[in-house]
């Protein structure tokens, strides 16, 4: 009989275990050597081992999301999601491994990280840091064309992102970044990012076409300090931090919407031939974080034209503004840990196959145990679509998550 094919682990599983299983004999060699180990310890990132001279680092964390959910947990798309059986759901909803740190120089940096439920490697790059003002990332990313997807889902706010991510985000790309802080004097401090790019979605690694995706953002540090990308005011800013930025992104692929998937295609559309979907879309986003006060906004605009339909345009909208507080800043009763957050999101598409207005409504409330690095947060949404000539949908859902990284 046939002996059954074991399945192979994958190679970043040997590579680990052959650099964990030669740790302590690094340790044992003479301290002149560079290859000594100088620490290992663990930190914000995870798992550091650091050579003597700091010419190598390797970072590693593990990071789990188990997630309960009612009476289901996608987001509604169409109005048939509001119809049929629900299901309420438990489940483990991310399950990541994340590795970084810097080889040879501590400017030459890498990072890469791996979705190990659905086996799919979602980051892998290499960056130049060496300059504030000019850096270099190639590999592949997720593009900085919004705050909101652009945060890790480990260090939302929200547990979860808008109703409007799935139609305007860009996600993750392959390609070149050219990225920086330009710090002048008083209000002059700005961060910039350019990119050119494969255009065709995670884990595609050919252009379908001999078009380009191209990318800008241009960032306002308005008081001078920069806003990471993480939710929430942890850090309790002493002093107001803000942030406005515009982004803009143009593409030709068959695609009209992108997700951690890959390409794929709107509501009222196809995945089409290539170059078919000419995409242009802006994104106008701000922030602010004071004294434990929170909050973002982005306010879209997207250009879909059907080059094989007689350049028929349509034209997409979008927002969200979100806000949170951590309470005890002025409640002295409120625990420290709590935070109460807010969202209004809206999404408005002309096409005529699809013309519904998508409206949400949600609330959260995060207890922080050890910062985003191990919190639980209870959300509360209301969706409700409109769809013109039909009686609008509407519907509660309720969800529980515990997010942990270690």
């Amino acid at each position: 009989m046939k002996r059954a094919r074991q399945p192979s682990m994958p190679v970043w599983c040997w590579w680990l275990l052959a650099f964990l299983g030669t740790a302590h004999v690094l340790q044992a060699q003479d301290e002149s050597d560079s290859l000594v180990l100088k620490r290992i310890r663990h930190g914000e990132k995870g798992f550091e081992f650091q050579t003597a001279d700091n010419k190598f680092l390797l970072q590693f964390q593990g990071r789990l999301q188990f997630r309960f959910a009612s009476p289901e947990d996608e987001d509604p798309v169409t109005f048939d999601d509001f119809t049929g059986e629900k299901k309420p759901v438990f489940k483990i909803n991310r399950a990541r491994l994340k590795i970084g740190g810097h080889a040879f120089r501590p400017w030459l940096k890498y990072y890469w990280e791996y979705e190990l439920s659905q086996s799919n490697l979602l980051n892998y790059t290499v960056m130049v840091e060496k300059w504030d003002w000019l850096k270099l990332m190639v590999g592949q990313f997720k593009v900085e064309y919004t705050r909101e997807r652009r945060i890790s889902s480990g260090e939302q706010q929200m547990m979860d992102r808008s109703v409007i991510n799935r139609p305007f985000t860009v996600d993750r790309q392959q390609g070149v970044e050219l990225y920086g802080r330009l710090k002048g004097k008083k209000l002059a401090d700005f961060n910039y990012w350019f990119a050119a790019l494969t255009g065709t979605g995670r884990g595609n690694s050919s252009n379908d076409d001999n078009h380009l995706m191209y990318f800008g953002r241009l960032q306002w540090n308005v008081f001078g300090v920069y806003l990471d990308f993480e939710g929430s005011d942890l850090e309790i800013h002493e002093k107001p931090a803000a942030e406005l930025a515009i982004s803009a992104v143009t593409n030709r692929s068959p695609y009209t919407r992108f997700s951690q998937a890959g390409g794929g295609s709107l509501e009222g559309y196809e995945n089409g031939q290539p170059g078919q979907y000419r995409v242009s879309q802006a994104n106008i986003e701000t922030a602010f974080m004071y004294k434990g006060i929170s909050w973002q906004s982005e306010l879209h605009w997207k250009e879909i034209i059907d080059k094989l339909d007689n350049n028929r345009a349509d034209i997409l909208y979008g927002y969200y503004i979100q806000a949170g507080y951590m309470f005890h800043q002025t409640v002295d009763w409120w625990p420290k840990p709590l935070e109460l957050a807010f969202r209004n999101a809206s999404y408005m598409p002309n096409k005529e196959a699809d013309f519904t207005r998508k409206r949400e409504t949600s609330g959260a409330l995060n207890w922080f145990f050890n910062g985003h690095k191990n919190k639980l947060t209870a959300m509360c949404s209301y969706y409700e679509y409109d769809k013109t000539g039909d009686v609008p949908a509407h519907q509660w859902r309720y969800r529980l998550q515990w997010d942990i990284s270690f």
